[in-house]
């Protein structure tokens, strides 16, 4: 293993970003430090960015929800004169490692994801105020925003000139949300995508590539104007919010990760990891002030940020770890009486629902991680409400059936998590998406919500893959266990995207969709990233050359 990438930040720590608060509208600056890349061999000049850029942006972003819940909209913009933002970082990418490239595309557009539904589900609405150049990635990131404002003058402009210059794909949901989100003319994408000088002025908004423009006296009051539009579009909630504390964490020199609810084990040599997750020891908050007086402690905001870290860390850090086992152990009656609380406060309490909302996307986080993931529901175990949906997210899950040592039955038991408030990228529940051959097992399920289900009554309901008994469970896990490390890893990450989200597509699956398949692709060829490919040509001064044969 290199350098460990390191997603935990505080702000004190931000080298590219700047912010400043007014009543209810932040300004967001983005100031890319040229010598504060990631890795050595770069300079991110122009306001582009790499994968550490990116990693202070996604703190931002939640910081916001949880730290600064007064504020209802946020207005990004850059803090560079004469540029917003030249994209990705061009050199970053030509020398990183291909596993890399993908992983910093993926983790980008969930980053881009988590703007949109700040707005969707928090109401903190992300505005974009653009003057100079904004290229490539650059645009991507005003496309995540609800509202593009662009600057109408000369050296103002969109562009996404990836397949002219650099022969690759906007990668970071570029193609789709011209098409799907700002309904941009087929043909008129076509143009606007091959154009390496991009478009500006009125034809932007013509084309819908922008929502308005503004000559640049009118430029800042045009702004600040509709910040405040936005921001009173917003529910009202109180200027108080909480403080995400860092994280408690050890990691050990085997490989393997403490956290105080999680716990990530390396086998390197079987390429796998295992995560447990320790349920509550306490009992769930006895009011809305208590959860507020535990704040980032109380276990189940803890528990979803240790899972979150850990599937990141895993990633990025620990490429060659093919397959992830989820375990849980402890009281599952406890894990639903938190989420009970939750779901009881969410209408009224601020931190009730964006706690749930986390487990939303930490739950997708994992929908979008290319591993094969597998369940292991045994004795002790703690499937239940939010944690029952990680049994749900897996590729398959194993059960333990009858006696094992006289300990106590495994069960899975379904909560308020399953039934609606935390969809995958399909807009379906993975129970939904599990059955969509069967949608009244859905109902059937439900119907048995809150019940301790053993193996026989899980089965029954189709809620697990297998259920073995003390006899056959340790053979028939090595067996799975071997033969899914002996697969290609790239024909897995193809089995695994297509199977994962069956049913209607939606923007979301058809960006991971593009990314998985076309972009991985892509990246490989030799006319993006081969010693003559325009990826690693560019600011050369010379073409890149291609292989002409279409495939």
């Amino acid at each position: 293993m290199g350098r460990r990438i390191e997603f935990q930040i505080s702000p004190d720590a931000y080298r590219h970003w700047r912010l400043a608060y007014e009543g209810a509208v932040a300004t967001l600056l983005m100031d890319v430090d040229e010598n504060g890349g990631l890795f050595e061999g770069y300079a991110l000049k122009l306001n582009s960015y790499d994968l550490g850029v990116d990693i202070e942006l996604a703190d931002i972003v939640q910081r916001m929800r949880f730290e600064h819940p007064d504020i209802g909209a946020i207005v990004l913009r850059s803090g560079k004169e004469r540029v917003f933002c030249a994209g990705a970082n061009i050199r970053m990418l030509a020398g990183a490692a291909h596993a890399h490239k993908v992983n910093f595309c993926k983790f980008t557009n969930e980053t881009r994801n988590a703007l949109e539904a700040a707005g969707a589900d928090s109401g903190q609405h992300y505005l974009c105020a653009i003057r100079g150049s904004c290229a490539g990635g650059g645009y991507e990131l005003a496309l995540a925003c609800e509202h593009i404002i662009l600057a109408d003058d000369a050296a103002t402009s969109v562009s996404l000139p990836e397949a002219p210059l650099l022969a690759v794909l906007p990668g970071t949901g570029g193609l789709t949300r011209l098409t799907d989100k700002r309904k941009v003319r087929r043909d008129l994408a076509d143009v606007f995508c091959t154009a390496e000088e991009g478009v500006r002025g009125k034809r932007a908004v013509e084309w819908r590539l922008v929502d308005e423009t503004a000559l640049n006296k009118d430029f800042e009051a045009t702004v600040a104007a509709r910040a405040h539009e936005f921001a009173a579009r917003s529910d009202v909630r109180p200027a108080q919010g909480i403080t995400l504390t860092p994280l408690d964490r050890h990691f050990n020199e085997d490989g393997s990760v403490h956290y105080s609810t999680v716990d990530v084990a390396v086998d390197r040599a079987a390429r796998r990891a295992t995560i447990t997750i320790r349920g509550p020891e306490d009992d769930a908050p006895a009011s809305v002030a208590a959860l507020h007086a535990q704040g980032a402690q109380t276990w189940v905001l803890r528990c979803a940020r240790e899972l979150d870290d850990a599937l990141l860390h895993l990633r990025f850090n620990e490429e060659t770890l093919g397959l992830v086992a989820f375990k849980t152990q402890g009281d599952a009656a406890r894990v639903l009486a938190h989420e009970k609380f939750l779901f009881a406060h969410r209408d009224e309490d601020w931190l009730s629902r964006e706690i749930l909302l986390y487990w939303k996307r930490v739950l997708k986080r994992i929908d979008l991680t290319s591993r094969s993931l597998v369940a292991l529901i045994e004795t002790g175990s703690c499937f239940a409400g939010p944690l029952a949906e990680i049994a749900f997210a897996c590729d398959r899950s194993y059960m333990m059936k009858g006696d094992f040592d006289g300990a106590a039955r495994a069960t899975l038991v379904l909560g308020p998590s399953s039934f609606g408030p935390m969809p995958m990228s399909n807009g379906l529940t993975r129970l939904q998406t599990r059955f969509l051959g069967e949608p009244d097992a859905v109902a059937t399920a439900q119907g048995h919500a809150g019940e301790s289900l053993d193996a026989e009554a899980a089965s029954r309901l189709g809620l697990v893959t297998f259920a073995y008994d003390d006899v056959d469970w340790d053979d028939e896990l090595r067996i799975f266990l071997e033969e899914r490390a002996s697969f290609s890893p790239d024909a897995m990450t193809g089995l695994e995207a297509n199977l994962r989200f069956a049913g209607p597509e939606t923007m979301e699956t058809r960006i991971f969709g593009r990314l998985t398949a076309w972009q991985n692709w892509i990246f490989i060829r030799p006319n993006a990233v081969g010693e003559s490919g325009a990826l690693r040509r560019y600011g050369t001064g010379q073409r890149g050359e291609f292989d002409m044969k279409r495939v």
